[in-house]
């Protein structure tokens, strides 16, 4: 058998075509960890802009039983939770932050702001009794 001086060269070349195919394959494969991923597991509810680099947002993450809609605090340096829930009813589209059980959160921040208690809070501390 005559063996080529350019075989291990060739061997060589292939070899180092098929590593960048091989790291492909594996970044799209189960096997590679693609599975484990949780691909659209977290969507943008709604998003309130309060100043030029702040913004409320609402997140919903996970899927199934253990989705829950997480209430950011968003600035030019940071994020901060605020509030963690259960998914609620959608907004109708073209609205600010999907509507809370009691108010939008809009509502009841604006309040909160001002220096307000919001109504339906008023409503629960007075204990549901009336004024007579």
């Amino acid at each position: 058998m005559n063996s080529s001086p350019l075989l291990p060269l060739l061997w060589f070349l292939a070899i180092l075509c098929l590593i960048p195919l091989a790291l492909w394959l594996l970044k799209r494969t189960p096997l590679g960890g693609a599975g484990s991923q949780t691909h659209g597991a977290m969507r943008l509810v709604a998003q309130l802009p309060i100043a030029p680099n702040q913004r409320l947002l609402t997140v919903e993450v996970g899927q199934g039983d253990d989705r829950r809609w997480l209430v950011l605090g968003v600035t030019g340096q940071q994020i901060s939770t605020l509030h963690v829930m259960p998914p609620q009813a959608e907004a109708p589209s073209g609205a600010g932050l999907a509507p809370f059980a009691n108010g939008s959160f809009a509502q009841q921040l604006g309040a909160r702001l001002r220096g307000q208690t919001p109504a339906h809070v008023e409503d629960k501390s007075a204990g549901g009794r009336d004024a007579s």
